[in-house]
């Protein structure tokens, strides 16, 4: 399968990320993308930016490279009530928003219910376009619900390269990425892969994700990172949705 975007990147405006914007372009340019996202972590984690970086992100060139860019944020998941940390007003001037849950930001040892409806909440806002590693034992979820949940709303549920690579401190999350992909193919859902990139190298890298794909025989068609138009129009027809 040929990957022809990056759907979640982070530059040193995430505060624990190394690379400046160019810099990131021009790895996915190296790396033979054709769009990548910029998805730095939104205000509500300790060490990251602040609101204008996101109200003021018009002024970065959507093309740097040949590689299209689109500019948006990874929200933080603050609680149960699938609360995040922009408001719609500042996403509505975002390309596209990610939301995840980070231990710096909700406390994981809770329970799959309120996990899983804090995520579930998320999708209903026409700005969260996707939900970011739902695959940190630390946080359990009902996969079924979650699933069924995306499918409804037209959210993609994330693949992290991250988090399948061996030695991440998410915890089992190649089983529950697996457990998940399995009911994405029963329900014909689609996935996009992120490789939440914090540094050069790892932009447009998909390999862990690949393998997966692989060893569950996952359907092409069902992986948005095949086709840079085709995910930039399921994007836009969630936002869509507010209007």
């Amino acid at each position: 399968m040929k990957f022809v975007l990056d759907s979640h990147t982070h530059t040193v405006a995430s505060g624990h990320a190394y690379s400046t914007v160019l810099e990131m372009a021009r790895a996915a340019a190296d790396a033979g993308l054709e769009l990548m996202c910029i998805t730095d972590h939104a205000p509500g984690m300790e060490g990251t930016t602040n609101r204008d970086y996101f109200a003021n992100a018009r002024v970065i060139d959507r093309e740097l490279f040949g590689v299209h860019l689109m500019v948006g944020a990874e929200l933080n998941i603050m609680d149960t009530q699938g609360t995040v940390d922009l408001d719609e007003p500042m996403l509505q001037k975002l390309d596209l928003a990610i939301a995840s849950l980070h231990t710096k930001c909700i406390a994981p040892g809770g329970d799959a219910e309120g996990y899983t409806h804090a995520l579930v909440t998320a999708m209903q806002s026409p700005y969260v376009n996707i939900i970011g590693h739902p695959d940190d034992g630390r946080y359990p979820l009902d996969y079924p619900t979650l699933v069924r949940a995306a499918g409804e709303h037209g959210v993609l549920l994330e693949v992290n390269n991250s988090s399948l690579t061996p030695g991440c401190f998410r915890v089992n999350a190649p089983v529950h990425c697996a457990e998940m992909l399995r009911l994405c193919k029963k329900e014909g859902v689609p996935v996009v892969v992120g490789s939440d990139a914090h540094f050069v190298s790892f932009v447009g890298n998909h390999q862990y994700a690949q393998a997966l794909f692989e060893e569950l025989d996952f359907p092409e068609e069902l992986v948005m990172n095949r086709d840079a138009a085709a995910f930039r129009a399921f994007v836009e027809a969630h936002r869509n949705r507010a209007k």
